[in-house]
């Protein structure tokens, strides 16, 4: 699942190309440096997935070589794992990493307990300007930054070249092209129109969005999520499966739905550019052009996919700030986000990365930057990861037959209710 490239080539092929955004004034000495110069270790937890942790952790150990005396002690953190994992040990001042690689979510819910040190005037925020302000957006909380954006993405759909031409049909615009588009392929060649991710309450978004609704309403502090968007968001899903356009899993949806798509067992399926590299390497997609990239299929409203991503964060409690500080300004630049785009071909942060050629030349990029360009960006608030349980509970018992549409929207609202005290 990973490159065909060795993690001990990468790394130097990565450490004689990379280089800092600054030099020893990064810091102040204050992780036991003297005269500026920064030393110490700064343990980095990646989240990054299996096809995309090599190039990290070469890019991340690469910051040595600007910084001779500080160790870097990279450690891969199974997404699933690292809420969690980061709050316990944060919470019992133990074990917590100097800097993490946090979902746009996770960053105001973290901020809010006091887990992340303030970033605003820390050598971490350089050339703030340059980011894009959607990215910029989900790294602040009450008036104050503890993130620095590093990935921006946001939900596509992908699709099999063959097995939509061999079934005659056109890649599909809207939801009722898609399940028209999926009997037919069927049909004609056996495998399944489309994988929908039933147990990950983030592949429900589109759906909603597309169905012209949204979670809550932040700025009025109220629950829209049960109204009758909502209910039809749930419908969609329940009809694609019903009609056998789509298969889904309660569990494992990842994996499953990856290998599916990956064998051609499925024509079509909604992933964002992290799973690009992983895709490649499928039987079906040997040959890269087989790989088709769309804007998400449109509902009754419109299109609509979430805006996602990925920030670095410093945690509050590191013995290790002034290292840190650099190493996330380091982790951050516009070289090194160059670099992560030719390795991965994930999406910048910064808006004059796009400016290089080799970024804006990127068959990916093409696609995702206008996409990540109108995706809906969620609440950034403190409760915005929570938000997402009640969905996947939600979700289950509609595509299992449990409940209906209307009654999931129902509890998916007095579940937000529950959360959101201050919420009408």
């Amino acid at each position: 699942m990973r490159r065909g490239i060795a993690a001990t080539a990468l790394f130097t092929t990565l450490a004689m190309t990379t280089t800092a955004c600054g030099g020893n004034d990064d810091g102040q000495g204050g992780a036991g440096g003297s005269g500026g110069e920064l030393s110490g270790t700064v343990t980095f937890w990646d989240t990054s997935n299996e096809a995309e942790k090599a190039t990290y952790q070469a890019l991340a150990e690469g910051f040595e070589k600007e910084h001779p005396k500080v160790d870097v002690k990279y450690v891969n953190v199974p997404f699933g794992e690292a809420n969690a994992k980061f709050k316990n040990a944060a919470g019992g001042n133990s074990g917590a990493p100097d800097v993490m690689r946090t979902e746009v979510a996770w960053v105001a819910d973290f901020a809010s307990i006091g887990y992340l040190a303030p970033l605003d005037g820390t050598a971490a925020l350089d050339e703030e300007t340059d980011y894009l302000p959607q990215a910029a957006a989900s790294t602040e909380y009450e008036g104050k930054t503890y993130a620095v954006p590093q990935v921006i993405d946001t939900l596509a759909l992908f699709y099999n070249k063959k097995l939509l031409r061999e079934a005659g049909v056109e890649v599909p615009a809207s939801v009722a092209e898609l399940t028209a588009a999926a009997t037919r392929i069927s049909r004609k060649t056996g495998a399944t129109g489309l994988y929908l991710r039933g147990d990950d309450p983030y592949w429900f978004l589109p759906y909603l969005y597309g169905e012209g609704g949204n979670l809550v309403d932040a700025e009025k502090k109220t629950v829209t999520v049960d109204d009758a968007a909502g209910v039809r968001a749930y419908q969609v899903l329940k009809d694609l499966v019903d009609s056998k356009a789509a298969i889904t899993d309660a569990s494992d949806g990842w994996n499953n739905m990856e290998n599916a798509f990956k064998s051609g067992k499925v024509a079509m399926m909604l992933n964002g550019p992290w799973a690009i590299e992983d895709v490649k390497a499928g039987a079906e997609f040997k040959d890269a052009a087989n790989l088709g990239v769309a804007p998400v299929p449109a509902g009754s409203t419109g299109q609509g996919s979430p805006q996602g991503g990925w920030n670095l964060s410093v945690y509050a409690g590191s013995e290790n700030l002034d290292a840190s500080y650099a190493f996330v300004k380091y982790m951050s630049s516009a070289k090194v986000q160059q670099q992560t785009t030719e390795k991965l071909s994930l999406l910048p942060t910064r808006a004059s990365v796009y400016k290089v050629p080799a970024v804006a030349d990127n068959q990916m990029v093409r696609f995702f930057k206008p996409a990540v360009d109108k995706a809906v960006e969620r609440p950034w608030i403190a409760q915005g990861n929570a938000l997402f349980e009640p969905i996947r509970l939600q979700m289950a018992n509609v595509l299992s037959g449990k409940t209906s549409p209307a009654k999931a929207a129902a509890a998916t609202g007095d579940a937000y209710r529950k959360m959101l005290k201050d919420y009408k």
